[in-house]
């Protein structure tokens, strides 16, 4: 499997330089040449099958023949033995067809840790092969850092610096980051917004200088392992509500749009999606450019959802790529404008055709708030807010009662205990392996929001120029 940069400009390359790489030298992300393709037979096939074997199965031909079979097998058996539900991705039943696809099991209970997990042991593998280090650098609104931070702690061959913005996560998210002391890890608290951190790292990435001389990569989902390992859990979700037989539909809580485009993946794939619901909180640059057809940056709102708490949404870029017929030349044009303006336009014959795959919706805070308290008044049942704007979009959203609706259940409640008890009067506990969280000694440096300060730090405190 190839890989090409959605700008146009930078070099063809193989899987485990793309996931070495993460960002494209043109700032562009990587996508794979062509999608792979399942029939019927082979989506039928995944039926009753482990968590792990499908994994395999939806991972390979992205990775080709650049890594052995019994080796990404066994990478992929450890990764997911970590996490505290056989089924790895459990669904539970809401309603009559209405779904939670449990995606908080791993070790910091969030989504994040799916993809983390392999990504880290991916790391590993091809940077054993090479006999290389790098300098993972990364920005947080909360869970992608924690589950980076637990995947990468004490690894040998990485360095891996987090930023996130300070007072802008909640507290169980900041502790599962500053609590990890592992020499390795650094946190980086930032005075400012979750995209001030994302723009920060794209401008180490683009700062050629810099990449090369810390060896910088990313574990961003602008890396595309990340969005890889995310499409396994849309085919067992899928398959076992009935696919390749019945369609279904997703609803996905969205910030940084790499969670809602491994669905599109997985849809180019073969799945049979009806619709993949994109629901965001008030923040929602993503709801109104796939309404709107204009996608204009706002300033960022802090919510009682601040993983989606994001305004520019990275991998929205690589949808863009495929609406514009994977012309890079027009999308690195819109990039610009972005850059330049704050905003492009999508024309009407794609924003149709992307219509046809994708739902909007924006959810209030306090319809947030009222659709965790509905959800444990009928059912007994504490979901966290990002799983709440899930819900609600989806049931914007509805269709046909007859098929499955699943929303992505993105994290624990226990992770933002203050908004679900607000919502219900219930406080949601942390699993006994995190009982002692809040007596953790912490670390953390609170730096400005500036890129040379924070390159700075990090090439006194990497091992590869310390």
């Amino acid at each position: 499997m190839k890989y090409v940069s959605t700008r146009g400009q930078a070099p063809e390359l193989g899987f485990e330089d793309v996931l070495l790489t993460g960002l494209a030298r043109d700032g562009g992300l990587y996508v794979p040449s062509e999608w792979p393709r399942f029939d019927e037979e082979e989506i039928s096939s995944m039926a009753g099958k482990s968590y792990t074997e499908v994994a395999y199965r939806v991972m390979a031909p992205f990775i080709g023949d650049e890594i052995a079979e019994d080796d990404l097998r066994a990478m992929i058996e450890e990764a997911y033995a970590t996490f505290g539900h056989k089924a790895v991705a459990p669904l539970s039943q809401i309603g009559p067809s209405d779904w939670l696809l449990e995606l908080y099991h791993g070790p910091t209970l969030a989504f994040k840790d799916i993809a983390m997990q392999i990504l880290a042991r991916l790391f590993d593998h091809a940077l054993a092969k090479r006999k290389e280090r790098v300098t993972i650098v990364g920005a947080t609104s909360g869970d992608t850092g924690s589950a980076a931070i637990e995947a990468f702690r004490g690894r040998e061959a990485t360095d891996i610096f987090i930023l996130h913005p300070q007072g802008r996560v909640s507290e169980v998210q900041r502790r599962q980051m500053t609590t990890v002391l592992d020499s390795n890890v650094h946190n980086i608290a930032v005075e400012g917004t979750f995209d001030d951190c994302q723009a920060i790292v794209k401008d180490m990435f683009n700062d050629h200088s810099f990449r090369d001389e810390i060896k910088l990569a990313g574990v961003n989902s602008i890396n595309w392992g990340r969005v890889m390992a995310q499409v396994v859990y849309y085919f067992t979700a899928a398959v076992a509500l009935g696919a390749p037989t019945r369609a279904l539909s997703f609803s996905v809580p969205t910030g940084n749009f790499g969670d809602v485009f491994a669905g599109y993946v997985a849809a180019r794939m073969g799945l049979p999606l009806v619709r993949l619901v994109v629901a965001t909180n008030t923040n929602d640059i993503l709801a109104r450019a796939l309404t709107t057809g204009r996608y204009d940056v706002g300033t960022v709102v802090p919510t009682i959802s601040p993983s989606m708490d994001i305004q520019v949404s990275s991998n929205f870029e690589r949808l863009l790529f495929d609406m514009y017929g994977r012309d890079g030349g027009q999308v690195a044009r819109k990039m610009e404008g972005l850059k330049q303006s704050g905003g492009f336009s999508i024309d009407e014959p794609r924003l149709s055709a992307a219509n046809q795959v994708f739902a909007a919706s924006r959810t209030s805070e306090e319809e947030t708030k009222a659709t965790i308290k509905r959800l444990f008044d009928e059912s007994d049942r504490l979901i966290d807010p990002h799983t709440a704007v899930g819900v609600f979009a989806s049931e914007q959203h509805r269709g046909h009662r007859r098929l499955p609706m699943v929303t992505l259940s993105t994290a624990h409640p226990a992770k933002f205990p203050a908004a679900v008890e607000e919502a219900t009067g219930q406080a949601p506990m942390l699993p006994a392996r995190m009982m002692d969280l809040f007596d953790r000694e912490e670390r953390l440096t609170s730096l400005p929001n500036d890129l040379a300060a924070i390159q700075t730090y990090i090439r006194k405190h990497n091992r590869i120029t310390a």
